[in-house]
Formats: C-alpha cells, sequence, structure tokens
C-alpha cells in the first residue's frame, strides 16, 4: 500500500553508540548488513526515547545521546536533541516494500554502564582506524568477512568525530 502515491513509510530512530575511537554495530540478520542499533519509534515515544530504548533493547548498553545542537535557554515548550541527520530509506519485503525516515542519532554509554550483552547477537566494536580502510568484519557463525553499508561507515566515522568533540568541549567530561 502507498500514501499518496508514494510508498507507505515509518519512522524509526537509529544510534550509533561510540565508546573512545570505536563504535558498535551488530548483525542484522534480516537485512545480511552490519548495523547500528536502532527500530521503530512507537506510538508517544520521542525520537530521543526511541533510540535509548532500541540501543538498550538490542545491546544492552544504557546509553545517552550527544548533542547535535544547544539547547534554547526556556524551559517552555520542551525541547528535544534532534538527530545529526535524516536518511530516507528504502525498505524490501518479505512484507509489503515501505520507506524509513530514520533519524540519526550519536550516542554515548553512560559513565559506568557495562558492556554490550553477547547473548543479545552478534556485536563487534569497530575502531577508526579499521573504519577508514573499509575493513570487512567477520561473522562468528562462519567466518566469512562482509563489508559495511558506506552510509554505515561514513556515519560511524562522524559519529566518532562527534564523540571526540564533544568530549573535548565538555573539558573532557563524560565518555567518547
Amino acid at each position: 500500500m502507498t500514501t499518496k502515491g508514494g510508498p507507505r513509510r515509518h519512522f524509526t530512530a537509529t544510534g550509533f553508540v561510540v565508546d573512545g575511537d570505536r563504535t558498535l554495530l551488530h548483525w542484522h540478520h534480516r537485512h545480511q548488513q552490519w548495523m547500528p542499533p536502532g527500530g521503530h519509534i512507537e506510538p508517544d515515544e520521542d525520537p530521543v526515547q526511541a533510540v535509548l530504548r532500541e540501543v538498550r533493547e538490542e545491546t544492552g548498553v544504557a546509553a545517552e545521546v550527544i548533542p547535535s545542537a544547544p539547547s534554547f535557554p526556556f524551559s517552555s515548550p520542551g525541547q528535544i536533541q534532534p538527530p545529526y541527520t535524516i536518511l530516507v530509506e528504502d525498505i524490501p519485503g518479505p512484507e509489503e516494500p515501505h520507506q524509513h525516515i530514520d533519524l540519526i542519532y550519536f550516542c554515548r554509554p553512560l559513565a559506568g554502564a557495562a558492556g554490550h550483552d553477547p547473548a543479545l547477537g552478534e556485536f563487534h566494536w569497530i575502531d577508526e582506524q579499521a573504519l577508514a580502510v573499509n575493513q570487512p568484519i567477520a561473522l562468528a557463525a562462519c567466518g566469512v568477512a562482509v563489508p559495511l553499508a558506506e552510509d554505515v561507515r561514513l556515519l560511524a566515522l562522524e559519529a566518532i568525530a562527534a564523540a571526540r568533540e564533544a568530549a573535548v568541549s565538555q573539558g573532557g567530561k563524560g565518555r567518547g
């Protein structure tokens, strides 16, 4: 089914979780690619709540969003941190093909937060150097090395740079 002549669209939120010079990616079985955690924004949920919930559910990591814009100096109305960028992604079947309007956030683990939970799936912390040379990541189940999609690779590099800049601007406070 389409809306107004185009494909059906779902709003999603994705979080590139950065710790130092590395970011956490997981193997997405349905899409057959390495991806950051993310998923659909639920009814009555704002995008920041959605991305932090998805990061926690998919990785076990408690995280916070790295601010991409300053907050204005008023308390009302409330403000939500904007995403770093928004992607429009074509999603093929097996159900009806549709699009994701994907709000991309950069995140970092909360201070003292535990690492990812390996029981939740296949994850890799991939460092900036490996991203820069587009090093494929081996699947543990079969040993086949799979390269990253270019959007994932470039956004992961940008997330690491943003986390580094945020740490410097905060005087070394927090992680990243």
